[in-house]
């Protein structure tokens, strides 16, 4: 969106001053205000060449064109040989005149060591997968004539780069390719720098910070770190335009200050926004702000930012919210889908954060990695907390590893400090047995960078430089930590829960001796396949777990692990405790936590019912429903079995809204329906009927409040859907689905398997889409149910 602003000339300017948008006017004589500031960001993520490399010279023939993101090798559905080695990319562009112009290219994440030449001349090499890095091209471009660039992608194993653990042993995959955004950034000579490129600690880029905030205002500082490239001296401004949730704008400018050739300056402003509309999971209010660098009345440069304003603080056994008290209770995510691994689009990111919004969540933390800076807009977006850590899982080493880690802690910080989601830094090498050096010198980092009373630091050892102890109850260090001690030294999370205390009877960090002693009837890790009993155990598991969690309250939160199930890499099957499967399919266990949020708080926490059951031959007549009303109705085919308030026992004592249980006398095939009241009005309601035999299929696509992208890559699970005649999912069904694509082959394509067997009566595909500009048509079709279509438009 555009803005035109009036500037009108102060009859006296202080070292900083602040001015309401409303009355805003033409500022100074110099050349005239262009309609078009000078920074244009450009996607240049279309038309790369692509090969693996077999040598370290390119096989002419083994070129193919690719869009990003995009991920060096399609993986089957269960990963346990993840393609390792060298791949190369490479891109033609025209450059027309330079004059008055920057340009940059900005790789969101390359994984894991980059190696970018242009024209043939090496001039970056990046290490870490994870993390952004920008190249300024400018120096190297030929002016009227065709350039090349070139990436040297290095996946294989590196112990000099963080998680530095060797793949076949790592409990998580790092697919290789450029899997994020490459943009294309064309500025003036005199421009924002990026705020990690830039080399000035506490600065660099746009840095925004409010540090006292009450009801009738929010007072604060931005600072912009201006450079400037070009040969002559200038005085500029800065100008930074706050336009809030309801459209109220405010700006403010800052003096005039000269900046030497080649030189840069850090332009600070202060902020005073009366009756601020704070930042909350319930109410996840964004600003906009734009700050643009002036001469004169020309905006040479500008940036757009979306953050909130919100006041955190952790004190004794408490994590407080804008001076209220708020219980953390969260998920853990792994960014990796099926197939593609890491390389999905801004889109997709947005969806997973969606549905752990939906499960009930208010806190995700991020293992054991940075995850895209899309991600985390979601997160602002929708209201969820994140707890961003650096990448590290079992592993680490003195000299070039630990430097590295340095590193990406000082770049997660200045990449994510203007999120108002991110709450906690956990720069801690997730169970790792780090040095005191390095625990010591991490936080100082950190905190250098981010020199704030309310910069909270995570760490998985009960350190002393830490904020914030973050143990994982699987591996029986929580419990005796909290049961044993009256006092502690700090805040206590329990970062992960719910899987490996069942799996291995929390019998430590080991991943590869304990599969022994993992119990079918027993384990967390259910697939959706396993059926009703697997799932409603998994579902207990995670109810035990997060009921003990809770007595006696000495901690400010939890996150279960996980969220979607994922592949393991060296595992002959899936790592299978998600509350949804890999394809983001929900389990029982989702709705239990769904069930965990009160009702008419925000869209996301309706009243809701859920019934565990599939109401088959073989389901138990002990029926289980997750609700977070009042009290629920059950009825089988019409009649009221019971209404009755939920059930309180051992297990279920402490939760916020305790499971249902309703006993059937014997099984009778048909309809049972669960009605939830509040005040003892019906608010809420679920049936499942007896399926019969499958008759037919559904197609269904994956938007989990995100319309498909209509301009640029997208990926996308779309679901053949098994049901009987009267419409009914049939749980049990596996018959073989055969997906293709009828129409729009040009434009998308389908991933994975194009013949698969249902899982619990849902076959899955992923669709790829680079751009909406006709129609897509996709079928699904088996020898036994017939086809069906579902079409995709613009």
């Amino acid at each position: 969106m555009r803005f035109q602003f009036k500037f009108m000339l102060f009859t006296c300017l202080s070292a900083l001053a602040f001015f309401s948008c409303d009355s805003l006017h033409q500022l100074g004589k110099g050349r005239q205000q262009q309609e078009f500031s000078q920074r244009v960001v450009e996607n240049f993520g279309y038309d790369w060449e692509f090969q693996r490399l077999k040598e370290t010279i390119p096989a002419r023939e083994d070129w193919e064109t690719v869009n990003i993101p995009h991920t060096t090798k399609i993986e089957p559905l269960l990963v346990n040989d993840q393609w390792q080695g060298t791949s190369l990319y490479r891109k033609s562009f025209k450059v027309d005149s330079l004059k008055d112009r920057k340009w940059f290219f900005h790789f969101e994440a390359v994984m894991q060591e980059a190696r970018v030449s242009i024209n043939d001349s090496l001039v970056a090499v990046h290490k870490g997968g994870y993390l952004p890095f920008t190249v300024d091209a400018t120096p190297h471009l030929k002016e009227r004539e065709t350039n090349s660039i070139e990436v040297r992608v290095i996946n294989t194993n590196d112990p000099s780069i963080p998680p530095g653990k060797a793949l076949n042993d790592l409990d998580f995959n790092i697919y290789g390719g450029i899997y994020r955004n490459i943009h294309l950034i064309k500025t003036n000579p005199v421009h924002i720098t990026d705020a990690v490129h830039a080399g000035e600690v506490n600065s660099g880029g746009v840095l925004i910070k409010f540090d006292d905030i009450r009801n009738v205002e929010a007072r604060g500082v931005i600072k912009t770190h201006v450079r400037n490239d070009s040969e002559e001296k200038i005085q500029v401004r800065v100008r930074t335009t706050f336009t809030g949730p309801a459209g109220e704008r405010k700006g403010f400018l800052s003096e005039l200050r000269s900046v030497r050739a080649f030189d840069d300056l850090s332009f600070e402003q202060d902020l005073s926004l009366d009756n601020p509309q704070l930042w909350s999971p319930d109410n996840p209010n964004l600003y906009k702000v734009r700050v643009e660098v002036l001469e004169g009345g020309e905006v040479l440069d500008h940036q757009e930012i979306r953050t909130g304003i919100r006041e955190i603080r952790l004190e004794g056994d408490a994590f407080y919210l804008n001076g209220e008290e708020i219980f953390l209770n969260g998920t853990n995510r792994h960014q990796e889908y099926p197939y593609v691994g890491y390389a999905i689009s801004d889109e997709a990111r947005y969806r997973d954060a969606y549905k752990i919004k939906d499960a009930g969540f208010n806190f995700v933390r991020l293992s054991h990695y940075p995850q895209s800076t899309a991600f985390l807009e979601a997160c602002d977006e929708l209201g969820l907390l994140v707890m961003n850590s650096i990448p590290g899982w079992q592993f680490f080493e003195e000299g070039e590893f630990e430097e590295n880690a340095f590193k990406d802690i000082k770049d997660l910080a200045r990449r994510d400090r203007n999120h108002p989601s991110v709450v906690f830094w956990e720069n801690s090498l997730n169970e790792s047995e780090m040095t005191e050096n390095f625990m010591i010198q991490a936080n100082k980092i950190l905190r250098a960078e981010l020199p704030y009373e309310d910069t909270y630091t995570a760490g998985w050892m009960d350190h002393p430089s830490y904020d914030l102890f973050i143990p994982a109850r699987q591996h029986a260090k929580a419990p005796d930590y909290w049961n044993k001690y009256d006092k502690r030294n700090r805040p206590l999370l329990i970062a992960e829960y719910g899987d490996w205390e069942y799996y291995a009877h929390n019998a430590g960090f080991n991943q590869s001796d304990f599969s022994e002693l993992q119990e079918e009837e027993r384990t967390s890790r259910q697939l959706r396949s396993a059926g009703e009993k697997g799932l409603l155990q998994q579902a207990l598991n995670y109810q035990e777990a997060f009921n003990s969690n809770l007595k006696g309250r000495q901690t400010i939160g939890q996150a279960n692990w996980l969220m979607f199930d994922y592949n393991r890499g060296y595992s002959n099957n899936l790592e299978a405790s998600g509350i949804s499967d890999i394809f983001r399919i929900p389990k029982f266990s989702y709705y239990f936590f769904k069930s965990q949020k009160p009702p008419h708080k925000q869209h996301f926490s309706d009243p809701m019912v859920f019934i565990a059951n599939h109401w088959t031959s073989s389901s138990t007549t002990k029926v289980k429903v997750f609700s977070n009303t009042e009290e629920v109705a059950f009825y089988l085919n019409g009649v009221l079995i019971d209404r009755k308030k939920p059930g309180i026992n051992e297990i279920s004592d402490e939760l916020p809204y305790p499971p249902f249980v309703f006993e059937l006398a014997a099984f009778q095939a048909g309809e049972i329906r669960a009605v939830g009241y509040i005040g003892g009005e019906e608010v809420a309601s679920h049936k499942v009927r007896t399926p019969s035999g499958a008759a037919k299929l559904d197609l269904a696509i994956d938007h989990s409040g995100k319309s498909i992208a209509l301009d640029h890559p997208d990926v996308v699970f779309v679901y053949a859907i098994i049901r009987d005649a009267k419409g009914t999912v049939v749980p049990g069904a596996d018959n073989k689905i055969e997906f293709s694509l009828v129409e729009g082959g040009q434009s998308a394509r389908l991933i994975g398997n194009t013949t698969v067997n249902a899982e619990a009566g849902i076959a899955t595909i992923l669709l790829r889409t680079e751009s909406i500009n006709r129609p897509i048509v996709i079928r699904a079709s088996s020898a036994d149910l017939g086809e069906t279509e579902i079409t995709i438009r613009r």
